[in-house]
């Protein structure tokens, strides 16, 4: 069992908890993510690594209650207990892989809608850790759906807040940030990371290509099992297939079909849906486990 051992509300109906996984917080990097199971009959559900202390053990993750299990979690309170917690899972983020010395090289900005601000967090973290300033973008429908201003502030060179409909921070989607920051302030990246919904991902892409600004995205909002055996989170990167859980869940987001993948989940959440993408996809259909060697 897994103990939780701090839960708090962030904002409106986003949550965070602190739960006890010294295994997990051991060995785990930015980018990745974890599976939790509350009890024997709960569904599993993979949840990004919003932070991590090695030291005491603990791992940090942020949810919005959407399906039945999640729903549970929003009344799991200090000293209850998931079942299941495996980790750590995905490919860590480049930035952290890559040579430290050509990391410094980079001018970084993070862009984060939403919940995906929780994954950009360890990153822009990680970067702070070793010396290296980033800028980040947050965006949100309205102010009291911000979450982790402060907790960034102390993290990144800058923060730069908007809200769609201008109650805090800038006016605008963040999207228009983008433009703003280098067509107007003189910002110069080489390097972002946007980490949100999907349609927001795909319109930073838009953005940051028009820039000639190198754009990565994680697609974990399409990931389902969490291990490939689904199928659930199959999209197409240029010209290959690719498995959000055990190839990603970050990717070239230049590369990545966007409206393909929204389609396919839009499918994914039926029968007739499952059945029809099974048989159209054949042996590409799923990816296995990346781990077993079973999908050989």
């Amino acid at each position: 069992m897994y103990k939780i051992l701090e839960t708090r509300k962030l904002a409106g109906n986003i949550y965070e908890m602190v739960v006890e996984a010294p295994r997990v917080a051991k060995h785990c990097l930015p980018g990745q993510f974890i599976i939790v199971k509350l009890d024997e009959t709960s569904e599993r559900v993979p949840l990004t690594i919003c932070d991590y202390n090695r030291e005491k053990g603990t791992i940090t993750i942020v949810f919005q209650p959407i399906g039945a299990s999640t729903h549970k979690y929003e009344f799991l309170k200090a000293g209850d207990s998931f079942m299941d917690f495996v980790g750590p899972l995905g490919q860590p983020s480049d930035l952290c892989t890559d040579p430290l010395e050509e990391v410094k090289k980079k001018k970084i900005l993070f862009v984060a809608g939403g919940v995906g601000t929780a994954p950009v967090y360890p990153q822009a973290k990680w970067l702070h850790e070793h010396g290296i300033d980033c800028d980040v973008i947050i965006g949100a429908k309205t102010k009291n759906l911000v979450i982790l201003e402060e907790e960034m502030k102390k993290v990144a060179a800058n923060v730069y807040v908007t809200t769609d409909d201008g109650s805090y921070g800038r006016s605008g989607m963040v999207t228009k940030v983008i433009d703003d920051l280098i067509d107007v302030e003189g910002k110069e990246y080489d390097h972002c990371v946007a980490i949100g919904p999907m349609i927001m991902m795909k319109f930073c892409c838009l953005t940051t290509k028009k820039h000639n600004l190198h754009t990565v995205v994680s697609m974990n909002p399409i990931m389902v099992d969490g291990t490939g055996m689904c199928g659930a989170c199959r999209l197409v990167v240029g010209d290959e297939v690719k498995f959000a859980c055990v190839d990603g869940p970050e990717f070239d987001g230049h590369l990545v079909d966007f409206d393909a993948a929204m389609k396919r989940a839009t499918m994914y959440k039926t029968d007739e849906g499952r059945a029809l993408l099974k048989e159209q996809e054949g042996e590409t259909h799923h990816g296995g486990c990346g781990q077993c060697g079973g999908d050989k």
